[in-house]
């Protein structure tokens, strides 16, 4: 069994995980796109040090390469976070957000191909980059809301419940063969209610709006007339 400090030890690791994430992703942003904070005014000598001590690590000889460490950090805080559950959420939604973000951060490179102004293609490849991310946590965090089911799940037990019916007429001259639909073995039946001796031991405790009760009634009614 997990006490409360073990959870809270786990969500500080899960929440460290991504801060790691966020910060490679923010690194990627400033190798690749250096020129647009040149000329945003956002470099300095501090963050050119610390970027080239990075670099060292040969990081960013790849391109995909610092993305994919960006994404497999955050794919590891998502996979342990335990996200309040929500009935409405399927896994269309998880994975349609999985799919639109991953097309948007894996093809926001040919962004970089342009020969327009340094700042707008850098800020256009941010934006478009940073929305598929964005998306990509979406989509994780939504697969741990989803209330998982068993495929033959049967909460409340109705289909043990079930059993067979008369589903003959049984008719003779004072009869009452009511049609009824009952399920068994996850399929909708056909069935009747038949009263063979309407006279005998017969007490109706209904409301008046129910049909099946005033055919019954007008019936009997018609039968003792």
């Amino acid at each position: 069994m997990q006490t409360g400090e073990d959870e809270r030890g786990l969500h500080r690791v899960l929440d460290f995980t991504r801060v790691i994430s966020f910060f490679l992703l923010f690194l990627h942003y400033y190798f690749y796109c250096y020129g647009a904070f040149q000329d945003w005014s956002m470099t300095s000598a501090f963050t050119d040090r610390l970027l080239q001590n990075v670099a060292a690590t040969r990081i960013f000889d790849r391109f995909y390469f610092s993305k994919g460490l960006a994404i497999v950090f955050l794919g590891i805080s998502t996979v342990g976070a335990k996200g309040r559950k929500d009935q409405r959420l399927t896994y269309q939604h998880a994975f349609f957000c999985l799919l639109l973000g991953t097309l948007l951060f894996s093809t926001s490179r040919y962004l970089l191909q342009s020969s327009a102004n340094p700042a707008k293609v850098g800020l256009l490849y941010i934006g478009v980059t940073s929305a598929g991310y964005l998306l990509i946590l979406a989509g994780g965090n939504r697969l741990s809301r989803i209330v998982r089911r068993p495929a033959n799940a049967d909460p409340f037990n109705r289909r043990n419940e079930t059993f067979p019916q008369e589903e003959r007429r049984l008719e003779n001259a004072y009869s009452v063969n009511i049609p009824g639909q009952y399920l068994l073995k996850g399929q909708v039946r056909s069935n009747w209610i038949n009263i063979i001796n309407p006279f005998r031991a017969l007490l109706i405790l209904a409301s008046q709006s129910i049909s099946p009760t005033r055919m019954l009634v007008s019936s009997v009614l018609r039968m003792k007339q």
